[in-house]
């Protein structure tokens, strides 16, 4: 079926955390969340209490939510999109903030361009950038790496390649981590990054509870937050 008969898929935002949808999210975007009927999600029971959360004209068992997250098998994707072909339009929606970025939805936006389906990403908190822009930290050059090695030895020697990186090309490294991980991955960049390279902690944001610093990983020996359970984006730009 040509492009031309085919519906869009729409990338959906969706919040942080327990805040509410009105106070992150656009109208726009809400509005056209409210008025979908097919979903492809991470994790279809949470993307049916969001919907349920922002006022979904339709009842829920009328809603149809298909699963894709990280045991999706790749053969599987286009399957995803077959309603799509036959002219219904799509949203994809993240367990938290914008799809397809640190998301497995990317692969599934990569099938819609290969088959001409019209993408259309709707705007969003995005904790990349908001914890980007809120660290004053080199914001022209930067490059995400999503999650770095869990092991300590093998964790340490990925943070001095992005200090060396960093200080090579001037340009800001951030990386997130699992909530249960944030207290030991804090404590191995501190004792592993030089002292005069900045680090930023981005926690909980958009939330009340939201805890942005950044400063010299000396000046962060000795007083590290407590991150267990809180989701944080962390960042680096050595000297």
């Amino acid at each position: 079926m040509s492009s031309d008969a085919a519906g869009s898929l729409y990338l959906l935002p969706n919040t942080l955390g327990d805040t509410a949808a009105e106070a992150v999210i656009p109208a726009a975007a809400l509005q056209r969340t409210r008025s979908l009927d097919y979903f492809i999600a991470e994790n279809p029971k949470s993307a049916r209490a969001f919907l349920k959360r922002v006022g979904s004209p339709r009842a829920l068992q009328d809603i149809l939510v298909e699963r894709l997250d990280h045991n999706t098998r790749p053969a599987d994707i286009p399957v995803l999109l077959e309603p799509v072909l036959r002219g219904r339009d799509a949203g994809l929606l993240s367990e938290a903030g914008l799809p397809a970025v640190a998301d497995p939805g990317a692969a599934l936006v990569r099938v819609a361009h290969e088959k001409g389906v019209r993408v259309t990403p709707l705007s969003g908190p995005s904790s990349i950038v908001l914890a980007l822009a809120a660290s004053g930290l080199e914001g022209q050059r930067f490059a995400f790496h999503g999650y770095l090695p869990v092991a300590r030895d093998e964790l340490g020697a990925a943070l001095k390649d992005l200090e060396r990186q960093s200080r090579r090309l001037r340009q800001t490294q951030i990386f997130i981590e699992t909530p249960y991980r944030n207290d030991a991955t804090l404590g191995v960049m501190l004792r592993t990054l030089s002292e005069d390279t900045l680090v930023c902690v981005a926690a909980d944001l958009t939330l009340e509870s939201e805890w942005v610093r950044t400063q010299p990983t000396a000046k962060w020996r000795g007083k590290a937050p407590q991150l267990k359970g809180r989701p944080a984006v962390f960042l680096l730009l050595a000297g």
